[in-house]
């Protein structure tokens, strides 16, 4: 994998880190699972993981306090299944980026960031 370089919101670069592959390497050590079965777990992991995010923001809008630490370690947790799904499934986790960051910005450029569909 090659490194990934850090955009700043203007687009310019002012930093490069290898800590996608890092993460990637530590995740893979990580995995107790193999074949269907972790793909299974991975998923499910995300989901879950998810999940808990979901409840703490609910829990935000309704109660107006949120634990920013605590979510901090669930966010974590998705990155995690994330990841391990990545791996899982065979894809470069940082393609992934690379290509949602250009699927994204095609969309701004065209002004349908808003809206629906996959193919938007």
């Amino acid at each position: 994998m090659k490194q990934l370089t850090k955009h700043t919101p203007e687009g310019n670069t002012n930093m490069t880190t290898n800590l996608i592959p890092h993460y990637a390497a530590f995740v893979e050590d990580m995995m107790l699972t193999e074949g269907d079965t972790r793909v299974i777990e991975n998923t499910l992991g995300l989901v879950g993981e998810s999940g808990e995010i979901a409840e703490k923001i609910k829990k935000y809008f309704r109660d107006g306090t949120i634990d920013k630490t605590n979510l901090q370690k669930e966010l974590g947790d998705v990155i995690f299944y994330w990841f391990a799904l990545h791996g899982a499934m065979g894809i470069d986790p940082e393609e992934t980026i690379e290509a949602n960051m250009v699927k994204l910005s095609d969309r701004k450029n065209r002004g349908v960031l808003r809206g629906s569909g996959d193919n938007r």
